[in-house]
């Protein structure tokens, strides 16, 4: 960060929030003189988030090694921090009695479901009525814009922009097509346009033939548990006329994914997707279908920053203090969510390409009762113990552990580890 003492200090604090994910900063700072330096780094004006998420953009770059595709989950979400009348500089949310600011971070995950980091964020207060704001559409247009020039410096891996109704955007579409698809996109259907032929678009979709079915788990939600799910699909190739003068015409593949007969008493599930992407046969549609369930992802890493991280209870003064503190926490919150989809999917690499020995060394003593092996155990079982001390049971029908045993147990283990180290300091002689 341009200073010795200030990369020291920066590291530490990162260090000690990710110990504590859902403690506030003077409780993980662990002292009054901890604290004061952790506000002070904070209020440095030298410190530029957007630096800061550089370096964490930079090291997931490093794990896109050998991924063909990238997965770029967009989304916005507001934090609100009306109980904190006193910060400077946030603006009106949803709500005129609301203040607060948003975000709108582009998460990179696997086509498998791994998350590998977090490559851009927009953070930004709206202005009072009346005055000029920018538009928010542009923060999809900008966004796609970054992940271009990502996919551009790292031609092994093809990125494929994913969002949802928000991301609807003819701008979008016409920036791709300028940038001859340097990153492709995969956007959910907010719109039903015309098409060259004169046809609304979706109408001309649903008078294909259907190509064939998909069936998958729809993930339980708050208000929704989990069920399976079964759908239609159809394709069709359209043409989008200019919108004006200067713009090209659009091709794109429109996929219209609809569950027909879903259960009683079931809202049917219903996706229409466009893409720039040519998807002829059925397993091409299917693969498009499971990269768009991907982007329930984004919605689980933003529960872990506001339920996990607290980041709406954080007490900082101005604005510019909050967006240093939550860059630290968009890199946390990534640091759980990795833990939980990578143990997942990888369950059998060691797990000390994730842990220090002191972490997997002091879950293991605490849940057998026995010395460490001499041999790192799996990634898969260093999680579901970390998850039981979090309260998960590990029943044979409990599936894999969710982000909030995990975050929960981690707090337990960072308590473990300083306990062992002391009592090996106290009790055991030295060498």
């Amino acid at each position: 960060m341009g200073d010795a003492r200030r990369t020291r200090r920066l590291i530490k604090l990162v260090e000690d929030l990710s110990a504590q994910p859902t403690g506030s900063i003077p409780l993980a700072s662990g002292g009054w003189a901890e604290t004061k330096a952790a506000y002070r780094l904070l209020d440095t004006e030298a410190l530029d988030w957007r630096e800061l998420l550089e370096v964490h953009t930079e090291r997931t770059r490093e794990r896109l090694r050998g991924q063909p595709v990238a997965l770029c989950l967009q989304d916005t979400t507001e934090l609100d921090f009306t109980s904190q009348p006193g910060i400077a500089g946030l603006g009106r949310l949803s709500y005129e009695a609301q203040h607060g600011l948003y975000l709108h971070p582009t998460l990179v995950v696997t086509p498998e479901g791994v998350a590998l980091g977090v490559i851009d964020a927009w953070m930004w207060a709206r202005k009072p009525k009346g005055q000029p704001d920018v538009k928010e559409s542009t923060r999809w247009v900008e966004g796609y814009t970054i992940v271009a020039d990502l996919a551009e410096r790292t031609p092994a891996t093809r990125f494929v922009y994913v969002a949802d109704r928000e991301g609807d955007v003819r701008a979008l579409m016409d920036a791709a097509a300028q940038r001859a698809h340097a990153a492709d996109w995969l956007v959910r259907a907010q719109h039903n346009r015309k098409t060259v032929s004169g046809d609304k678009l979706w109408f001309q979709v649903e008078n294909t033939d259907a190509l064939g079915e998909v069936e998958f788990t729809l993930p339980a939600a708050p208000g929704r548990a989990a069920r399976r799910v079964r759908q239609t699909l159809y394709r069709d190739t359209v043409i989008l006329p200019t919108p004006r003068k200067a713009a090209p015409k659009v091709t794109v593949t429109a996929i219209l994914a609809r569950e027909e007969q879903p259960p009683a008493g079931e809202k049917p599930i219903e996706w229409r997707l466009l893409t720039n992407r040519t998807a002829e046969t059925l397993d091409a549609v299917v693969e498009l279908i499971d990269w768009y369930r991907r982007r329930w992802l984004v919605e689980i890493f933003f529960r872990i920053l506001k339920s996990g991280c607290r980041v709406e209870a954080l007490q900082l003064g101005t604005l510019e203090r909050l967006e240093r503190a939550l860059v630290i926490y968009l890199i946390i919150a990534w640091r759980i969510l990795h833990l939980v989809t990578w143990g997942r999917e990888c369950p059998d690499l060691p797990c000390d390409v994730v842990f220090d020995p002191e972490e997997w060394q002091a879950a293991w003593i605490v849940t057998h009762r026995t010395p460490p092996p001499d041999t790192p155990p799996p990634l898969g079982s260093m999680v579901r113990m970390i998850a039981g001390f979090g309260g998960f049971l590990g029943r044979k029908g409990d599936g894999h552990p969710g982000p909030k045993a995990l975050w929960q147990g981690l707090l337990q283990l960072h308590a473990f580890a300083i306990g062992i180290a002391a009592a090996k300091q106290a009790f055991i002689p030295p060498g």
